[in-house]
């Protein structure tokens, strides 16, 4: 049954971190289309479709990574880590795409902000039950420059838009373990009218 196999894709997907994922095995590009497609199914208030996507691969991680890690180093000053330069450098590098994941606000001012970004959210949520399905590996990252100011112009995104983190795909080298989640009677109230 179809639900059956949904409710056992939801309860599958699991984070894979960089350091998890076959490095240097690539994902076919089909594939990530078809991935993308997925991800602009996410519901959205009044069909505006906020997300705005920045596909890395090839050549492009090592531009992604020397970005980062470079715009880091520039705005860290006495906080900076060797440690976190070192991750920025070498964390793309790991996996077959990486997608920057931008919200680009909407022209209807009576949307506000956050249902952009829950849109967003819901396709990146997408993205995991999609490379879930394929049998691949992913990760939602919002370290990094995602929050910095100055970096939303390398991804295209505009003073009202927002950079919303870093989605990873690769091919699975070591996986990540079981998953556990509170009995929903401890999350969940039922009001009945009875």
């Amino acid at each position: 049954m179809q639900s059956e196999l949904f409710n056992q894709l939801v309860r599958s997907r699991r984070s894979t971190f960089p350091d998890q994922f076959e490095t240097g095995k690539k994902v076919d590009d089909d594939i990530i289309k078809e991935i993308l497609i997925n991800a602009t199914w996410a519901p959205n208030h009044g069909k505006q479709e906020p997300w705005h996507f920045t596909v890395f691969s090839g050549d492009g991680l090592q531009q992604l990574a020397t970005f980062q890690s470079e715009l880091y180093k520039q705005l860290a000053g006495e906080n900076f880590k060797e440690i976190t330069y070192g991750k920025l450098q070498q964390n793309p590098l790991k996996a077959s795409h990486v997608i920057a994941l931008g919200m680009k606000r909407t022209t209807n001012k009576n949307i506000p902000e956050v249902e952009d970004i829950a849109a967003v959210a819901c396709a990146v949520q997408n993205l995991y039950l999609s490379v879930t399905a394929y049998g691949l590996g992913g990760y939602w990252t919002t370290g990094g420059v995602t929050y910095k100011e100055e970096a939303k112009s390398f991804f295209g995104l505009g003073e009202n838009d927002r950079l919303l983190g870093f989605f990873y795909i690769g091919h699975v080298a070591i996986p990540t373990g079981g998953a556990t989640r509170m009995p929903i009677e401890e999350k969940v109230k039922w009001i009945t009218g009875r």
